[in-house]
């Protein structure tokens, strides 16, 4: 596709210069296998880089190659050390999910390896326990919005298990995990879909339509209401989770020392695996409705354990 050919001239082009920038001179026979090109390419090349406007001289004999004039110097001070660190630093957190690599490469363009060292006080992995896993994932997501095809995936979620066909649009890191946010062929609506929650993912033959998207659906769950409110009495000891999780001033410390709190949650299932995760740090204060049912799932537990026995 004449597109993709001029997409990859263009990179070329870009990749020589920061070459002549960076070595001053080079020979075509090493331009051309650097590039993966005929020298004739090469010649072509250096034609529509000086047409650009960058005097490139080319010298004759056994120790002739191509450089840039002496005395020229493209502008390479468009950004601040303070904007370079924070690109970097944001490069470098996606290529912790991915096998591409474009810090590092982005960095040789602008100026040399060293232009990293901007970043080091500074790391983010987002990868977790499952890079390898997700990168793949990534980039199967990735090459099916570029060309507009379905995905399909095996999904395990709280009402069991299906399979799923959608038209992915946004890969979405949100709630300290990554999600593919798409058209769900079988909802006929907007969802997100856990990364670590599906397998079997294949981009499919069939292309789509893009769609454009709705403004509620670009909120990415701000629409899920937390008004299913529950009271509650910690243990002093779970208090980093709760400052974790809601933040310092989300609880009233009482004088015997326990933390009381007023939340929302989105469904009551969401607040029993909440409270089930404290054991015996938490206290459900009310609504009644709420303690008889976590009541409930606490016998079935006790039962099940019991039975073992």
């Amino acid at each position: 596709m004449r597109g993709n050919e001029d997409i990859m001239k263009i990179d070329r082009l870009i990749g020589i210069i920061t070459t002549l920038q960076q070595q001053k001179f080079v020979t075509a026979p090493y331009l051309a296998e650097k590039f993966e090109v005929s020298r004739r390419t090469i010649n072509r090349d250096i034609e529509d880089i000086c047409k650009a406007g960058i005097p490139v001289v080319t010298t004759q004999g056994a120790n002739g190659g191509i450089s840039i004039m002496e005395g020229f110097a493209l502008d390479t001070t468009v950004f601040t050390e303070q904007e370079l660190s924070a690109i970097f630093t944001g490069l470098k957190s996606l290529d912790s999910v991915s096998n591409s690599g474009n810090a590092e490469k982005l960095a040789q363009k602008i100026g040399g390896s060293s232009v990293i060292s901007l970043t080091e006080h500074m790391m983010i992995d987002l990868a977790s326990f499952y890079k390898d896993d997700l990168a793949t994932k990534m980039d199967i997501i990735k090459q099916a919005i570029k060309e507009s095809r379905c995905i399909s995936f095996h999904y395990c979620y709280n009402k069991g298990e299906a399979d799923k066909v959608i038209e992915p649009y946004l890969i979405v890191f949100k709630w300290s995990d990554w999600y593919v946010f798409g058209f769900c062929k079988e909802q006929q609506d907007f969802r997100m879909f856990k990364l670590r929650r599906l397998w079997d993912l294949r981009m499919t033959e069939d292309c789509f339509i893009v769609r454009e998207l709705p403004e509620e659906k670009k909120q990415f769950g701000t629409h899920m209401a937390d008004d299913y409110v529950i009271k509650a009495v910690y243990d002093a000891s779970v208090k980093f989770r709760l400052v974790e999780e809601y933040g310092p001033t989300s609880f009233i410390e009482q004088e015997d020392g326990k933390l009381y709190t007023e939340w929302g949650f989105t469904s009551p299932e969401m607040a029993v695996e909440w409270f089930l995760s404290f054991g015996s740090e938490v206290e459900i204060i009310g609504p009644e409705s709420f303690k008889e049912r976590y009541i409930v799932e606490l016998e079935k537990m006790l039962q099940i354990h019991r039975s073992k026995i």
